[in-house]
C-alpha cells in the first residue's frame, strides 16, 4: 500500500531536468565567478538579485489560467540552448554560453506561468532584465566604448560650443577656455547605458507593454543615456573651464564629481517614468492545448542527456588565437639599469600558451616593466586595474596624459600597504598609439592584419624619475615620443 501510494517517478522529466543542469552549470559557475572576481568588477549580483526577487514576487500571486503551449515552448527553447553551449565550448568563448542563460530564464518564467498570474510579468523582459547580471558593461566597454567616447565627445563639444565662446575639439579631447579636457573611456557611457538599459528592462517586466510601444522605450531608454552622460561632460568641463577658485571647490574632486553625475543621470531619468505611465499592459491569450496522445518518451530525454554530457565533454578549441610564433622580449637595458627578467605567473603562463600571443616582464631597478604582444586584442589585451585587483590590489584610475605617448594612468596599492604608479600604452605595427583597449580593439576591428602591444610601466608612487623612465622605455622599443601636454579628465 505504501509503495502504491508514492507518486510515478517520470524518467523522461527527470532526464531532461538532468540535461539542462548538465549544459547550465559550466556557464552558471561562470557568471558567479564573475561577481566574486575583483577582476570583473562586475556589479552583477545586485542586478540578478533584483530579478530573483521580482521574479519570487510574482511567483507568490495566483495562477489565473494555465497553457500547455508555454510547457511546449520552454521545452524547445531549452532544448535549443544546447547548440549555444556546443558553440560556446568548441571556441572557448564562455559569454556565448553565459548569454544562453537570458534564453533559459525566459523559458523557466514561461514555464512558471508568470504572464497569466495575478502580479503578472512579461517573461521576455524579465529575461532582459537577466541579461544585465553578465559582465556587460566590461563587453560594451571593451568593444564600443571607443565609439561611445566619440559620441559623448561630439555631443558635448555642441553643447559647450553654446556657453563658451572658446572651445575647440579634436576626438575625445576638448579644449574650453583654455582648459583641456579629456573624454576617456570611463566616461564613454557605458556605466550609464548599463542602468538606463536594465531600469527599461524592469520597467518594460512590469508594464508589458506591446512590441511597437516596447520599442518606442527602448530607444527612449537609450537616447536618455546618451543625453544624460553628455549633460554630465557638460557640467564636468563648464566645472573645469570656471575653474575651483571661481566655484569654490573643484569639480574634479569628491563628492562633486559623483554628485554631478548623479544630477545628470537623475535629470534623464523621469523619461522612462512616463514612458511606463503611458503603457498599456499587453494581455497574453491562453490558447487551447491538448494533452491528450502525449507520451513519455524517456528515452528521447535519455538521448538529450547523452548529447549535454557529450556538448560539455567536447574539445575546447578557441577561435581568437594568436599565432605561437608571435614573440616579445624586454629590452636588454633603460637608463642606468639593467633588466632583471621577472617569471610570468602560473595563471599568466597559462593563459598564454593557450590562447597565444606573448608576454615578458623585466624588472629595472626600482621600476618594472610588462611587455604583451598579440594579433587579437580582444583575448589578450586588458587594462592593468583588471589583473591587479585579481592580485588584491586596490586600484584607482587617474586618467590620461598625451606625453611621450598617448598613456592611461593609475595608482595601485598592494596588499602591504606599498603604491605604484601603473600606466600603460597600446602601440600597433602600423604606428598607432592609444591609451584604451576600446580604442586598440575599434582599431583592430577595421585592420585585422595589426599587431599589438600592450606596454604597462609600474614605477614606485614617490619618485620623480617616472617620466626618465618612461622616455627610456619609447626609446629603447624604438617609438617616437609625442610632445602635447595632457589635460584635465572627465571621468
Amino acid at each position: 500500500m505504501l509503495v502504491s501510494a508514492l507518486p510515478r517517478l517520470d524518467l523522461g522529466r527527470a532526464a531532461f531536468a538532468a540535461a539542462i543542469l548538465v549544459l547550465a552549470a559550466g556557464p552558471i559557475i561562470w557568471l558567479i565567478n564573475t561577481w566574486l572576481d575583483p577582476a570583473f568588477d562586475s556589479h552583477g549580483f545586485v542586478y540578478f538579485a533584483a530579478v530573483a526577487a521580482l521574479a519570487a514576487w510574482s511567483l507568490s500571486s495566483p495562477r489565473r489560467s494555465t497553457s500547455g503551449q508555454d510547457e511546449r515552448i520552454a521545452v524547445l527553447l531549452l532544448s535549443a540552448t544546447a547548440l549555444i553551449r556546443l558553440v560556446s565550448q568548441v571556441s572557448a568563448i564562455d559569454t556565448i554560453g553565459a548569454l544562453a542563460l537570458v534564453i533559459d530564464v525566459y523559458a523557466l518564467a514561461r514555464l512558471a506561468g508568470l504572464q497569466h498570474r495575478t502580479r503578472a510579468l512579461s517573461p521576455l523582459w524579465l529575461a532582459v532584465a537577466f541579461a544585465f547580471a553578465l559582465p556587460l558593461e566590461r563587453i560594451v566597454q571593451r568593444s564600443i566604448g571607443f565609439l561611445l567616447q566619440e559620441f559623448s565627445a561630439q555631443g558635448a563639444c555642441a553643447a559647450l560650443s553654446a556657453l563658451f565662446g572658446d572651445v575647440r575639439c579634436a576626438g575625445v579631447r576638448i579644449t574650453v577656455e583654455g582648459a583641456d579636457v579629456l573624454v576617456d573611456l570611463p566616461c564613454s557611457g557605458a556605466r550609464a547605458l548599463i542602468m538606463f538599459g536594465f531600469a527599461f528592462a524592469i520597467a518594460a517586466s512590469l508594464a508589458r507593454p506591446r512590441l511597437p510601444m516596447a520599442l518606442v522605450g527602448a530607444a527612449i531608454a537609450l537616447a536618455a543615456a546618451l543625453a544624460g552622460n553628455v549633460l554630465r561632460i557638460t557640467l564636468l568641463a563648464s566645472g573645469v573651464a570656471i575653474g575651483p577658485e571661481a566655484l569654490g571647490f573643484d569639480v574634479m574632486a569628491q563628492p562633486w564629481h559623483d554628485l554631478v553625475g548623479l544630477i545628470a543621470i537623475g535629470a534623464a531619468a523621469p523619461v522612462l517614468f512616463i514612458w511606463a505611465r503611458r503603457v498599456r499592459p499587453h494581455v497574453v491569450p491562453v490558447k487551447a492545448f491538448k494533452a491528450g496522445g502525449q507520451r513519455n518518451h524517456a528515452w528521447r530525454a535519455g538521448a538529450f542527456l547523452i548529447t549535454a554530457i557529450a556538448i560539455v565533454s567536447a574539445p575546447r578549441t578557441p577561435l581568437d588565437v594568436t599565432p605561437r610564433d608571435v614573440s616579445i622580449a624586454a629590452p636588454e637595458r633603460i637608463g642606468v639599469h639593467r633588466a632583471v627578467g621577472l617569471p610570468l605567473t602560473n595563471q599568466e603562463r597559462a593563459y598564454f600558451e593557450q590562447f597565444g600571443g606573448a608576454a615578458v616582464k623585466a624588472a629595472y631597478g626600482p621600476n618594472a616593466l610588462m611587455l604583451a604582444r598579440t594579433t587579437s586584442p580582444l583575448r589578450h589585451l586588458h587594462a592593468p586595474d583588471e589583473c591587479l585587483r585579481g592580485l588584491g590590489y586596490r586600484v584607482s584610475y587617474l586618467g590620461m596624459r598625451f606625453t611621450p605617448t598617448p598613456t592611461a594612468q593609475y595608482r595601485a596599492v598592494d596588499p602591504e600597504g606599498r603604491a605604484f604608479r601603473v600606466e600603460v600604452s597600446f602601440l600597433s605595427d602600423r604606428g598607432h598609439r592609444v591609451a584604451s583597449v576600446s580604442e586598440a580593439v575599434w582599431i583592430w576591428l577595421n585592420d585585422r592584419s595589426t599587431v599589438w602591444t600592450a606596454v604597462q610601466r609600474i614605477t614606485p608612487e614617490y619618485t620623480a624619475e617616472y617620466l626618465a623612465f618612461d622616455a627610456g622605455v619609447f626609446a629603447a622599443l624604438d617609438q617616437p615620443t609625442l610632445t602635447a601636454a595632457g589635460g584635465n579628465h572627465a571621468r
